[in-house]
């Protein structure tokens, strides 16, 4: 046949049909090249998009912590002098109102003055009605907040002001009214029944009651404690006072103070003491200590409480300031100890003022330098000289936005102060902290409180050793449970079995996680309590158990194994797993009477072993099982996913199951088995719900396995809903997130390395 034959041919003609001419391959290979295009850049932007949002996420949290990062700054306004200045008139205290509009001057003679504090010009004037022919012999005022006043009089009596601000709104604009009144009665109390006048006064008011401390000029300590009744109809006011002279201080006396408990008395005298007295029994007080607080040589020049009068801030003549508490001992018995000191001035200090609601101070010098510090953090946050003359006194306002310096010739200078987070520093975040009120410094997290005075204790150590607790815990049951199972399913069980075992374990990760952290916090924490030994008896009953059956099946003659199909031979272990689970919680009473006294947990109690319900045990094991199907799943495709002909070779070549899975399927899988168990640490990481509802959400630093602990993720959770939008605790919660994306980031890409190392090591397989 001729070759155009042979073209004509009908079956060859029909094969001609079939294929595409030059045309039609050339319209499709541009089609394929366009969809590979599109393709690769779907792919791409798809890939850049999950980056990019990963990007926002961390740019959105950094610009919520920045804030954090601002340094303090003071910018001074125009100047002006006090109301009543002069050298007739002695200047005892100067305050400034919330609202930062309206100072406060009170003067030697009794006058309590109101001025505007942008202009200096009075708004009112009160006089505190002095019996005839006395004069101010001493003052002294308690906590700021309360705004209580008293004055010591060269008759051995006392009177007590407070200043109070009432708020109207007429035509829907703000008016803020001073006024003065009178918590004791507009007649003088007695402090010194003997008349002598009073050189020394400190004042406290409480729910219980007013208590001041005086010394009288000659040396005598008295304690006064006087509660009030008030007549409803009349609104005269009745005191009663007790009386009590405490031991003889021998020294001269510079400031006399009482904290709000009024159990507690200091007392400072040039010389660089401080005396401590307790007063709690009234009837007997006593001088605990006497304690150097400046060098020797130096001058004690101010002292002042912090806010809530727990610690002493304490100032000298060589420009030192440092913050004292009393510490109790082993043997219940206080004495005051340094908690930390502050950059000093390079001139005497002359004057400390305290925050109201917050754990800081301001500090002025001889030089008119100024220095704002912060007691949590242990930080300086600013020392600038803002006068040229020496510092007299320093009022800040209630908001801390602005203050009144005042020089030693009653010439005030109004200052802005932007101060919004003195609390935080690298110190206060990662570092142990002395807080008020504690032993020794310590890592705590306990971030809010119903009172003003609480000291916010914002330490990231516990939330960050509580995650890693969590996780380990987790992983700790997990990993091993997943790995395992993922390598029999794909390499020694049945198809028909392994197409039911698959699904339903990757099914169990949609069960949502608030469901398992209820039935862990409801159901799983009680019963471990409950049954502590199962724990026990399963962690080791289980593998022998396994091993025991493992051995009994190999014995068994072959005619028996035949009745059970190759590959289905984990069927044959669910009655023994159920069996010995089954006989280790029926035999856990036992356990307990005859080796616990009956109660595995108060034995635990017993040995110093601290042990809570909601513990890392029952996260671990919730967590743990929510994690299982993440880990199970990725490493089960990627040991079933090995080349069959590397693992058929192995098995020509005489090796046994188990060794081509140790020898071939384990290392050519192992990047992605590695990725799995690194995907499921990510999620146990940031894993919330289940240790929301599973732990006590206890902030404690320790891996003890029958503690709980609160983690990042947990903590920003709980928390955030119930902070203030803007403050401090609302922007470290976002540092909490910022510093969880971290560690997940770093944890994924160290997985990464090393799972492309594993990848080219065995890529030759």
């Amino acid at each position: 046949m001729t070759d155009s034959q042979n073209a004509h041919a009908p079956e060859n003609r029909g094969f001609r049909h079939l294929l595409p001419d030059a045309d039609a391959r050339k319209k499709q290979r541009r089609r394929r090249m366009i969809n590979d295009k599109l393709s690769a850049f779907g792919i791409s932007m798809a890939g850049m998009g999950v980056v990019g949002a990963l990007a926002l996420i961390f740019v959105y949290l950094f610009s919520e912590v920045t804030p954090l990062l601002r340094s303090v700054s003071v910018t001074p306004q125009l100047g002006y002098a006090l109301p009543a200045a002069g050298p007739e008139t002695e200047t005892l205290h100067v305050t400034l109102d919330r609202y930062q509009e309206i100072g406060t001057q009170v003067t030697r003679d009794g006058r309590i003055i109101f001025f505007e504090a942008d202009s200096g010009e009075v708004r009112s004037e009160f006089s505190v009605p002095l019996p005839e022919g006395t004069e101010v012999t001493s003052f002294g005022y308690g906590e700021k907040r309360d705004g209580v006043l008293a004055f010591g009089l060269s008759n051995g009596q006392l009177m007590v002001a407070k200043i109070e601000y009432e708020l109207t709104y007429p035509q829907d604009f703000r008016v803020t009214v001073p006024k003065v009144t009178y918590p004791l009665g507009e007649a003088p109390v007695d402090v010194d029944e003997q008349g002598q006048a009073l050189t020394q006064i400190a004042i406290q008011e409480s729910s219980r009651g007013t208590v001041a401390v005086a010394r009288t000029a000659d040396q005598r300590l008295l304690v006064n404690a006087y509660r009030t009744q008030r007549n409803i109809f009349s609104g005269d006011v009745r005191v009663s006072a007790t009386r009590t002279e405490m031991p003889t201080y021998p020294h001269a006396v510079t400031r006399i103070l009482v904290d709000n408990s009024q159990r507690n008395v200091f007392i400072a005298d040039p010389a660089g003491y401080v005396a401590y007295y307790n007063i709690s029994d009234v009837n007997n007080p006593s001088m605990v200590e006497r304690r150097r607080v400046i060098d020797s040589g130096k001058q004690l020049t101010s002292m002042a409480f912090m806010v809530g009068t727990v610690s002493l801030v304490i100032g000298g003549e060589d420009g030192s300031l440092a913050q004292w508490q009393l510490v109790r001992d082993d043997q219940n018995r206080y004495s005051l100890a340094r908690m930390r000191s502050f950059i000093p001035h390079d001139a005497p200090v002359t004057f400390i003022d305290t925050e109201y609601t917050r754990k800081g101070f301001l500090s002025g010098a001889a030089d008119g330098s100024l220095g704002i510090h912060f007691g949590t953090s242990s930080r300086t946050l600013l020392q600038e000289r803002v006068i040229d003359a020496p510092i007299g006194r320093i009022a800040i306002s209630p908001i801390n936005g602005r203050m009144l310096v005042v020089d030693q010739f009653d010439g005030v200078h109004p200052h802005l102060v932007d101060n919004p987070h003195p609390q935080i520093s690298f110190r206060a975040l990662w570092q142990k902290v002395w807080y008020e009120g504690r032993g020794a410094p310590d890592y705590v997290w306990q971030a809010s409180s119903a009172t003003d005075e609480f000291e916010p204790k914002m330490s990231l150590v516990p939330l960050t050793v509580g995650t890693l607790k969590a996780a380990f815990f987790a992983m700790l049951i997990a990993m091993p449970v997943a790995v395992m199972g993922a390598i029999y399913s794909a390499y020694f069980m049945t198809p028909r079995m392994r197409g039911v075992v698959k699904p339903s374990i990757e099914i169990m990760e949609a069960l949502p996680t608030v469901i398992l952290g209820f039935l862990a916090g409801l159901w799983l924490a009680p019963f471990v309590e409950d049954n502590l030994p199962v724990v026990f008896t399963m962690l080791f009953g289980l593998p022998l158990g396994m091993l025991l059956a493992g051995y009994i099946w190999y014995r068994l003659p072959q005619e028996y194994k035949n009745y059970v199909p190759a590959g289905w031979e984990a069927a044959v272990l669910i009655p023994v797993v159920l069996g010995i689970g089954w006989l280790c919680v029926a035999s856990s009473p036992y356990i307990q009477l005859y080796f616990f006294d009956g109660s595995m947990r108060q034995w635990f109690t017993d040995q110093g072993i601290n042990y809570d319900q909601r513990n890392a045990l029952v996260v671990g094991i919730a967590m743990g099982f929510a994690v299982i199907p993440t880990i199970f799943s990725i490493a089960e495709d990627a040991v079933f996913n090995v080349p069959k002909h590397l693992t058929q070779g192995s098995l020509a070549l005489g090796a046994t199951s188990w060794q081509t899975v140790m020898g071939v399927v384990l290392p050519t899988a192992s990047p992605g088995i590695f990725s799995a168990v690194m995907i499921g640490f990510g999620r146990a990481v940031g894993e919330t719900m289940i240790v929301v509802m599973a732990t006590g959400n206890s902030p404690v630093v320790n891996f003890n396995i029958f503690e709980g602990m609160r983690t990042l993720s947990a903590n920003v959770a709980v928390e955030l809903p119930e902070t203030a939008v803007g403050s401090t605790h609302f922007r470290v919660l976002f540092l909490a997130a910022l510093v969880l994306l971290v560690m997940t980031f770093v944890v994924n890409t160290i997985a990464e390395i090393v799972r492309q190392r594993l990848r080219a090591r065995y890529s030759n397989l």
